[in-house]
């Protein structure tokens, strides 16, 4: 249960969906109700579908690509530190390449949002991504692989509520409620990217003694 806890924290955290609700608000303020909800549980499932690969496919893309578990916890690292980042000053949207005039100008020629830019890479980005390669290396044993699909599914399921009840949301805490939430957020992602980069250093350097 600990472990649980623990991964879904770093995970949610990473992913930080409430940052995606004033995209998915604008995204689809003209949708109807119904509408709205199925794109929630497609971005959703779209999420969930990213992430089992993500973490299933994580050993044979460190192996294609010739990386190595320490070089990509340190990438992975300084990508989440810097969404955290992104997160404290306000700039999360543009730190995923999301600028709302570009949204609103290539929205008109995609009649599918659920999988880009909601699910890739407003969720499931790089950091989480790579989060999850790091998880597929590290977490061994079928106990261990169950908890973490465990926690994936979870995850998405948090996720489609919370983008489904968006405008809700958007209307109890308004935008200075969903700011002051990203910052709080935004620390503890700078908290997981420094620790995976604390812990990769300590091994690269510990491998060097040897």
């Amino acid at each position: 249960m600990e472990l649980f806890i623990v991964i879904f924290g770093a995970l949610f955290s990473v992913m930080n969906p409430f940052g995606t609700v004033p995209v998915f608000v604008s995204l689809t303020h003209e949708h109807s109700k119904q509408d709205r909800n199925e794109v929630a549980l497609w971005t959703s499932f779209n999420v969930l579908i990213i992430l089992l690969i993500s973490f299933f496919a994580g050993e044979f893309i460190l192996l294609f690509f010739g990386i190595t578990l320490n070089a990509l916890k340190i990438a992975g690292g300084l990508i989440i530190a810097s969404s955290g980042f992104a997160l404290l000053t306000g700039d999360f949207n543009k730190h995923k390449g999301m600028k709302k005039e570009k949204v609103k100008e290539d929205i008109k020629t995609r009649s599918e949002i659920s999988l880009t830019p909601l699910a890739l890479p407003m969720i499931a980005g790089p950091g989480t991504i790579s989060l999850l390669i790091a998880y597929n290396q590290e977490l061994q044993g079928l106990s261990k692989v169950l908890t973490v699909v465990g926690v994936i599914i979870l995850a998405t399921i948090c996720i489609y509520l919370i983008l489904k009840n968006s405008f809700y949301i958007v209307k109890s805490l308004g935008a200075s409620g969903i700011n002051a939430l990203s910052r709080i957020i935004g620390f503890i992602v700078i908290a997981i990217g420094v620790e995976l980069l604390i812990s990769s250093v300590i091994n690269v350097l510990s491998i060097d003694k040897l």
